[in-house]
């Protein structure tokens, strides 16, 4: 291969990296605290943004809800506001699209919860109206930005910032962001309930059987 074809390849993972090496990991060491509270307590954690945001938001209430399960821990009780395309539909056609979390948020949401909003550009005006919602039912609330933060980062208690002006990047980090949140409170859980990670447990399980 030409080293021509190779050089975008090189520079956008060299970029990921610099990016990667900038995250504030007193930040998400935050997250991470916020989010074991809320598991002990029984609260509730709603996920919402758009385009590959929405998929973001998907993504990692799959993963809060399932890779973080402790044989005798507390589960999560996670919500995607961004699944039921039926509700998300009828919010936009029969009021307006900046309202489609915000609604399906009001009655459900409460002191104690999480709400999590993921936007690249900070600004998008169904995520903050749902940040609106949480607050003024006290729950607390988060944000994935990109390198700005736009007009999310002043409604929320507290927001990461992807230190990246390119937006594949900045949708990178925040997959990434919510692969090491989770990792990081599964094993938190394994420790405070002397467990193994199920996931750990496949893992040995299957060696065993292959070397056996």
């Amino acid at each position: 291969m030409k080293q021509s074809s190779l050089q975008p390849i090189q520079a956008y993972l060299l970029q990921l990296q610099e990016t990667v090496a900038q995250l504030p990991a007193d930040l998400i060491a935050q997250v991470i605290e916020i989010l074991l509270q809320n598991v002990r307590s029984g609260g509730k954690v709603f996920l919402c943004g758009n385009g590959g945001s929405a998929s973001t938001a998907s993504h990692f209430a799959c993963d809060l809800a399932k890779n973080t399960v402790i044989a005798g821990a507390p589960h999560f009780k996670v919500i995607a506001l961004t699944d039921n395309m039926a509700l998300v539909t009828a919010w936009a056609n029969d009021t307006a699209y900046d309202n489609v979390f915000a609604a399906q948020l009001d009655p459900l949401v409460q002191a104690g919860d999480i709400v999590i909003g993921i936007s690249c550009s900070g600004n998008s005006k169904n995520v903050i109206n749902a940040m609106r919602v949480a607050r003024q039912h006290g729950a607390t609330t988060i944000a994935f930005t990109g390198d700005h933060g736009g007009q999310l980062k002043n409604v929320v208690d507290l927001c990461i910032k992807a230190p990246s002006p390119r937006i594949e990047q900045q949708e990178d980090i925040h997959l990434i962001l919510e692969h090491c949140i989770c990792a990081a409170v599964r094993d938190r859980l394994a420790q405070e309930y002397s467990a193994i990670p199920p996931r750990i447990t496949y893992i040995a399980a299957l060696q065993d059987a292959m070397t056996g």
